[in-house]
């Protein structure tokens, strides 16, 4: 498995499975909805790598779903790919102005969908989640699930380094406690909000003296990861 998810919502259940299959067969894990409610509870729980967004959809249409997931700060990284009977080129257009990364018009080839989702996939992983990043000599590994610095191995909690994983691919922006639990924990994990001040301090324990400084508490605000001096 790539160990990528992509959520697949469309009201016709015969491409779902169409698309399903398809994916099924490059190797990709898939989740399904039919309409955007259903597509915006999984999309908060699931946080899957990458969405198929149907353009017609009963109720709120793809394009309005597509405009408030790039609204919302836990949710406008998802990388979306408009699917539609559509060919005007307006409404091309306003697809893309609304933030979806591209656009394929049904009917469309099983093999040319994975190779356009393989191509906004490549472009819109930041370093840290498929490829290695390096902060200052603090390395995260994300294949092999290690953080290094320049003395070696850390030794790390799985919540840790997901929260590590999480700063150092949003790096210099302010998160509140409750957007740290919807972006490490998942949107419908009941945890205190309390629990992240914990873990932020078993994570700077981790990084030690030297790296420490980088996961920074903003008064009144949340928690930063930044190179700069607070």
């Amino acid at each position: 498995m790539t160990g990528k998810t992509v959520l697949i919502v469309d009201d016709e259940a015969a491409i779902r499975e169409m698309i399903a299959v398809a994916l099924e067969m490059a190797d990709y894990d898939y989740l399904e909805a039919a309409d955007a409610r259903e597509a915006h509870a999984l999309i908060v729980d699931k946080q899957p790598d990458l969405i198929l967004l149907d353009w017609m959809l009963p109720g709120t249409s793809g394009v309005e779903l597509a405009r408030r997931l790039k609204k919302d700060e836990t949710t406008a990284d998802i990388p979306i790919i408009m699917l539609t009977a559509k060919v005007e080129e307006d409404n091309k257009i306003r697809g893309l102005e609304v933030g979806a990364d591209d656009y394929i018009t049904k009917p469309f080839s099983p093999r040319e969908l994975v190779a356009r989702l393989k191509a906004v996939l490549r472009r819109t992983t930041p370093p840290g989640v498929d490829s290695p990043i390096e902060v200052e000599g603090l390395t995260l590994d994300p294949i092999g699930h290690r953080v290094f610095t320049g003395s070696g191995e850390v030794s790390i909690g799985p919540t840790e380094y997901r929260l590590l994983q999480f700063f150092m691919t949003h790096q210099e922006r302010v998160y509140t406690r409750s957007q740290l639990l919807d972006q490490v924990w998942g949107g419908n994990v009941y945890v205190e909000e309390r629990t992240v001040d914990v873990h932020i301090r078993r994570l700077r324990k981790a990084l030690g003296e030297q790296y420490d400084h980088l996961i920074q508490t903003v008064r009144g605000a949340g928690y930063r990861f930044s190179t700069k001096v607070a």
